[in-house]
């Protein structure tokens, strides 16, 4: 891919990349459950995007545990990506990867991935909002909003007031991509982070940690959905 494609690349609105209900499984939060089987059923109850983080595992073992994901996906249409690892989301012809602020610059996994693949970018601060190059990525997941136990955070939570900030600042410079709250999202709080802009959530141990996974997943979809008609005015 040229440079000057990756200029042109530009965020769409929802389509192919949906972070209505962004499921994030990982092995340290799944309980001992099979990752792939946890997939498969967040993908049953609703989920609309996947990611696989893996931050303990080597790279043999999460390009294992990736190929068992997309296996167990298949016939789901839900999307796939992997966290950080841009090369094991070539190896196993994952639908994209997410970055962080400290991993692969979006322009260089976009050279390497093409412009089909799905690049999502972890905002924290009006720093990162204002360096994001916003032309290459699909979606932004922004937080923490909520202390969260699925992730070790040393940055204080910024809160419902702190996502409408950065949503606000995000929208300010054109970007028409997703945009999703992430870290300690439950039900209860679905209303408050759509009414801050947010188009979707982020749900690791909603789902992960619930007893009954599907039926998390389901649940959260529903509140999602309830929430958008309502901030739309279709309700």
């Amino acid at each position: 891919m040229t440079p000057e494609s990756i200029a042109t690349h530009r965020s769409s609105p929802r389509g192919r990349c949906d972070t209505r209900l962004y499921a994030l499984v990982d092995p340290d939060v799944s309980g001992g459950r099979d990752i792939a089987q946890l997939a498969r059923a967040a993908a049953e109850g609703g989920a609309t995007l996947i990611q696989l983080r893996d931050k303990s595992a080597n790279r043999r073992e999460i390009t294992a545990r990736a190929n068992a994901v997309r296996a167990a996906l298949e016939g789901t249409g839900v999307p796939f990506l992997i966290n950080d690892a841009v090369d094991v989301a070539l190896a196993v012809g994952a639908d994209g990867v997410h970055l962080g602020q400290e991993d692969l610059h979006p322009a260089d996994a976009r050279r390497l991935l093409g412009d089909d693949a799905i690049i999502g970018l972890t905002i924290k601060s009006r720093a990162h909002v204002d360096a994001a190059p916003l032309e290459i990525v699909d979606y932004l997941a922004v937080g923490g909003v909520f202390t969260t136990s699925s992730k070790v955070n040393p940055d204080p939570p910024i809160g419902v007031d702190g996502l409408a900030d950065l949503v606000a600042r995000i929208r300010g410079r054109g970007f028409a991509g997703e945009v999703c709250a992430i870290a300690g999202i439950t039900p209860e709080r679905i209303d408050d982070v759509i009414g801050a802009g947010a188009d979707g959530i982020c749900a690791v141990s909603a789902i992960s940690a619930a007893d009954a996974p599907q039926q998390a997943a389901a649940r959260l979809r529903e509140a999602v959905d309830a929430a958008l008609a309502v901030r739309a005015g279709t309700s």
